[in-house]
């Protein structure tokens, strides 16, 4: 199976699919603060609803361009927040509004 081109949602943030739908398989590819300034670790954190139920922290990958990247699956009906941070406990949380998308169930056309 072939993966398709992860699409700039956010300056430096890079998703594929978009929209998301319930049940997939999110990739997050990083390329902010963080990556700019050469941590050492990024780790995505990750919640569902205005709550942040169910929240995570995964490690990312680093490539060989310095960007970090990660897979998610999502299994909420929700929405689907995410931040980062580093192994130094610095946050870019995109000027405390965080990254938020809406998970749709397949039933409903997204827009």
């Amino acid at each position: 199976m072939s993966r398709k081109k992860l699409e700039e949602v956010a300056d430096g943030i890079f998703m594929e699919p978009v929209p998301i739908t319930l049940g997939d398989e999110v990739r997050i590819k990083y390329k902010g603060l963080l990556a700019e300034a050469k941590a050492e670790k990024v780790f995505l954190h990750a919640g569902y609803g205005s709550k942040w139920e169910k929240s995570i922290d995964l490690q990312m990958r680093k490539g060989r361009d310095g960007s970090w990247s990660v897979t998610i699956n999502v299994d909420e009906p929700s929405q689907l927040n995410f931040c980062f941070r580093d192994n130094a406990q610095n946050w870019d949380n995109n000027y405390g509004r965080n990254w938020s998308y809406q998970v749709h169930t397949g039933d409903e056309v997204p827009q």
